[in-house]
């Protein structure tokens, strides 16, 4: 078989059990007939997005990312530092990291034998889903936007990135990965962001302005603001839009108080609180144009972009800017 395949691995992601994965991928792909196979491994998603970039430009179009969310994350920006048509690419996400969810919601198993199964079987059948591209831009800045699909946002959400992506605690998110799974590390992120945010009480809250196409849609104070690129799974099921649906949405959790807080993110947690989402102050903007997220009084803010974290000097913009096509299970594939 003369498919050409790149992995960009990094070493160091997901539970302590998924450091082992990155050694079994060549052989794995070889019994399946995937010989030309070039394995890239890397310490930092800062590195995976710098191999990617100089592979694409190099002509490659067949890539894996073999990592968590922040590796997928760095080599799809990789992908658009190589300024080629992304529509030319096919990307792939082999499951070795924490909270995930795309990879859940592609269909590909955690398990490494039967990931690499259901990739022989898309690669060899080119099954593949289109996703959006979004970017995110710090507009007071001059510095390049950032490209993500997945999830995003602001307030809770945008500080949980602060307690779950420092280097030195890929080490405790391992840990943590091995014994509560997936989302173990993301949930002890979220934690102390929400004690962090109750702690601060009246001192960290800002008052927001959110625009859709230059149209203000609601202002105010809220607890949480989360993008989504559409549906990712009983995780996050916020909306039940295809990744390739052309429209992305903002869910706005509105600040009813520290007493309600913790309701408040418990129900939006496990996606209970799209049941009764007036109730805990859930409001839903899709947006097929442009989100801008503005603090009145131009204070900073951390910005999630797909589990990393844009710093943001008072507005950013998001919108939709490409498609990429994505390796995805076969309706009637079965795990190996």
């Amino acid at each position: 078989m003369s498919t050409t395949i790149d992995v960009i691995a990094t070493t160091i992601s997901g539970s302590i059990s998924d450091w082992n994965k990155v050694e079994r991928i060549g052989p794995l792909f070889a019994e399946h007939g995937f010989d030309d196979l070039h394995l890239h491994v890397v310490k930092s998603h800062a590195e995976a997005r710098v191999r990617t970039r100089e592979l694409v430009a190099d002509g490659q179009r067949l890539l894996i990312s073999a990592g968590g969310s922040g590796t997928f994350n760095a080599v799809l920006e990789g992908c658009c530092d190589a300024k080629v048509p992304l529509g030319d690419i096919r990307l792939g996400f082999l499951r070795k990291g924490s909270a995930d969810l795309l990879g859940k919601v592609l269909g590909m198993p955690d398990e490494i034998e039967a990931a690499v199964a259901v990739f022989a079987q898309s690669i060899g059948s080119g099954h593949v889903i289109p996703c959006d591209v979004l970017s995110a831009l710090d507009i007071s800045e001059k510095a390049a936007p950032r490209h993500f699909v997945g999830y995003g946002g602001a307030e809770i959400f945008g500080r949980i990135p602060h307690f779950t992506e420092n280097r030195f605690m890929k080490w405790y998110k391992g840990v943590l990965s091995q014994i509560f799974g997936d989302l173990g590390p993301f949930t002890l992120g979220m934690t102390l962001a929400l004690l962090e945010k109750i702690l601060k009480g009246p001192f960290g809250r800002r008052n927001w302005r959110i625009l859709v196409d230059g149209l203000e849609v609601a202002t105010g104070r809220f607890q949480a603001l989360i993008v989504v690129n559409g549906y990712l799974g009983p995780e996050m099921p916020y909306s039940d839009d295809d990744l390739g649906s052309g429209r992305f949405h903002l869910f706005a959790l509105r600040d009813l108080g520290t007493r309600h807080l913790i309701g408040q993110v418990r129900h939006a947690r496990d996606g209970s609180i799209m049941q009764d989402p007036a109730k805990w102050g859930m409001e839903h903007f899709p947006i097929k144009g442009i989100l801008t997220l503005e603090t009145m009084d131009n204070r900073a803010f951390p910005l999630n972009v797909d589990g990393s974290t844009l710093f943001c000097r008072g507005t950013a913009t998001i919108e939709r800017v490409d498609g990429i096509s994505l390796f995805t299970r076969l309706p009637d594939q079965a795990d190996a």
